[in-house]
């Protein structure tokens, strides 16, 4: 592995901070639909598009990039509520083929509160999934510049790892590699997770275009609440297990010009970590982490506390964890 290949690849230049929270944009809701697979999810998750069109925004997001969202309102103190980022879900052509529309993948946050047991409701992810067509929203963006496909995308490979809403970035990456067109077979590989097969989300989509033809797209899903077959076994799988499991992806983290791209829960990198460390028991872990030689042999023994200390990953692995 060489010293050029551990440093990752060129990244393209991006736009950011067009509209800042102090001088947003006004975005126009296209539509809000929901986008998880079956009747009875175990959460309430909507694909939400804006029309962007005559702002700032409007053809010079990423896929991978995010965007902020401002809702209406005061909080508890009285004061104006403050902007919450979420993921673009979109090619970076947007919905529409131009970049005037971009789209987000929102779950609605509904919990309990630890010390009165009353009910909340998240502010920002209720608002958007409450909009109609028509409403408009205070946006600012685009965030982020480095959970990005490279400068020269087809020159790569792909693992990309998601958990729930995780898929948003993805989503958006796989329509640019495929519209790039091009990739080899085998070229890209997501995994993606979540409790049951009822949680997916986009599957059809992209059940849709793995089947497409060409072989480049592999689709791989982990339920780790619902069994799933496994190399003939019925299991639960994370998606750790998933990676582990699976000949063709074992492959693609063979090659060098292969990329990881991981997004969702925090706490997923760190089984992702241990699998790759199973996987790949080198010193340099195929140029994926940089691991301190007091933990290697340790890898059950790993914790969230030791990424990026003793367990470092490379440049050639992206992280967006939440």
């Amino acid at each position: 592995m060489s010293a050029d290949a551990n440093a990752g690849p060129a990244l393209p230049e991006v736009a950011m901070h067009l509209h800042t929270p102090a001088s947003p944009a006004e975005a126009v809701v296209v539509s809000n639909e929901r986008c998880t697979a079956g009747r009875k999810p175990a959460g309430f998750v909507r694909h939400v598009v804006l029309d962007v069109s005559g702002t700032q925004i409007a053809g010079k997001f990423r896929a991978g990039q995010s965007f902020g969202v401002i809702p209406p309102g005061v909080d508890a103190a009285g004061k104006p509520h403050k902007v919450r980022l979420y993921s673009i879900a979109s090619p970076t052509r947007g919905e529409d083929g131009h970049g005037a529309h971009l789209a987000t993948t929102v779950k609605r946050l509904i919990d309990e509160h630890d010390e009165t047991g009353k009910l909340f409701l998240g502010v920002a992810s209720n608002y958007l999934c409450d909009l109609k067509p028509g409403d408009r929203v205070k946006v600012s963006g685009p965030n982020g510049k480095r959970f990005v496909l490279p400068a020269t995308p087809t020159q790569h490979r792909y693992l990309f790892v998601a958990t729930g809403t995780g898929i948003a970035p993805f989503r958006g990456m796989i329509g640019d590699l495929a519209a790039a067109g091009g990739l080899a077979r085998g070229s890209v590989s997501l995994v993606m997770g979540s409790p049951y097969a009822s949680d997916l989300l986009y599957d059809s989509e992209l059940r849709a275009t793995a089947a497409s033809g060409g072989g480049w797209f592999a689709y791989h899903t982990a339920l780790s609440r619902e069994r799933q077959e496994s190399g003939g076994v019925q299991r639960a799988m994370y998606v750790q297990d998933r990676i582990e499991a699976e000949e063709s992806i074992r492959e693609l983290l063979r090659d060098d010009r292969t990329l990881i791209y991981m997004c969702g829960i925090a706490g997923m990198e760190l089984g992702v970590f241990q699998a790759l460390a199973r996987l790949m028991p080198g010193g340099d872990l195929d140029g994926y982490l940089e691991v301190d030689p007091d933990v290697r042999g340790e890898v059950g023994g790993w914790t969230r506390r030791m990424i990026h200390k003793q367990v470092r990953p490379t440049r050639r692995v992206f992280l967006e964890v939440y």
